[in-house]
């Protein structure tokens, strides 16, 4: 609805300021930034996005999100690996504290010993890391191909 452009950093700051403090509850303010005058606006929104490729040190240093691709379009793609890693670590706490538990009862009963106990947490590691590697297979976003008409 509105757009501001070719503020010095001074008025970046307080037009990120005068943003935070209409922000309702739940909402998030995303500050998008390359430049060393963007580093107090990207330090001071919720979260701070720099392009990395045309960005300079400063600027990747105070964002949440870095960019290594002057695209937007990269931020869709940035989330759906966020979220679909989100889910994957989640995963893999409840299975190694499953299988710890389980191992840990049948060792308590006096059904396993030490090697199983080893083997079990190694197990657990390599079902961790092959489970992660599914965060290769994430798509990215395309951008929709306009119609011929």
């Amino acid at each position: 609805d509105e757009v501001k452009s070719e503020l010095l950093p001074a008025d970046k700051v307080a037009e990120v300021e005068r943003l935070l403090e209409n922000e309702e509850k739940g909402e998030v303010l995303a500050f998008v930034g390359d430049g060393i005058n963007d580093v107090p606006a990207l330090s001071l929104a919720d979260v701070g996005i720099s392009m990395g490729m045309a960005g300079t040190d400063a600027a990747i240093e105070a964002s949440d999100i870095v960019l290594m691709k002057d695209s937007l379009t990269d931020l869709v793609t940035a989330v759906k690996i966020a979220k679909s890693t989100t889910v994957n670590a989640k995963i893999n706490i409840v299975v190694s504290l499953a299988v710890k538990a389980a191992i840990m009862i049948i060792t308590a009963i006096g059904i396993g010993g030490m090697w199983l106990a080893v083997f079990a947490d190694v197990g657990v590691c390599v079902l961790a890391v092959a489970n992660s590697t599914r965060m290769l297979s994430v798509k990215k976003y395309k951008k929709a191909k306009p119609e011929k008409s």
